[in-house]
């Protein structure tokens, strides 16, 4: 069942662990299209992943020392952009949604990259076209409505009834509502992972460190 997702060198175990999971989350119509798995050139026993579904992309951490398993999913709509850059031992897949959250994984074997990158581009293309179509309709709608509209009034006019006119009631002013000074939380988000990517181009922490961070506050919100 799995086969087809192994024909990159992905491992099969930590393959398989990520379709099990993905089978529960998949919605109707929903496809798994790739899975891309880390491989560090170090022991990795817990190596992060990449699915790629026809409706979102999904980022996958191992927590619990691999007895549990945390996924950021982001739909193909608020996906700004991907990218892919190949180094010298694997190759790094990172997305940018339209919030100016990005979310990457690195070490990831420069096939895979290179598909995760393909195939992302073809579900971008997808949802534009698709969006396109989309406000096609709406204005085709609007357009239908407005004639239908202006049709059933032409050769028409209602005779014209002078009515008496009543004075108006007064109605008491209410009271302004208190203001509450409260700020959203998706600015304090944002702040936050504006901070911790500054400590990641910094140097101070890794890119496994800076991926681990960002999914627990993405998880909190």
């Amino acid at each position: 069942m799995i086969d087809k997702f192994l024909r990159d060198e992905q491992d099969p175990k930590a393959v398989e662990k990520v379709h099990s999971r993905l089978v529960d989350l998949l919605t109707t119509g929903e496809e798994i299209i790739y899975i891309a798995v880390q491989k560090k050139p170090i022991v990795n026993l817990f190596p992060d992943c990449i699915a790629i579904t026809n409706k979102r992309i999904l980022f996958f951490t191992p927590a619990n020392l691999g007895l549990s398993i945390k996924f950021v999913d982001f739909v193909w709509k608020d996906i700004v952009d991907v990218y892919t850059k190949e180094e010298i031992i694997g190759a790094v897949f990172s997305a940018k949604t339209t919030i100016g959250t990005e979310m990457g994984v690195d070490y990831l074997p420069k096939v895979q990259a290179r598909k995760l990158y393909q195939y992302a581009q073809e579900r971008k293309e997808a949802e534009r076209e698709a969006r396109r179509l989309r406000e096609l309709e709406e204005k085709r709608a609007e357009s239908g409505a407005v004639n239908i509209d202006h049709a059933s009034n032409v050769g028409f006019q209602a005779p014209v009834q002078q009515q008496p006119v009543a004075a108006p009631t007064p109605v008491p002013t209410p009271p302004p509502a208190p203001v509450v000074h409260e700020e959203p939380k998706k600015d304090e988000l944002t702040e936050k992972l504006k901070r911790l990517k500054t400590l990641f181009e910094s140097g101070l922490i890794s890119q496994e460190e800076y991926n681990h961070k960002k999914l627990e506050l993405l998880s909190d919100f």
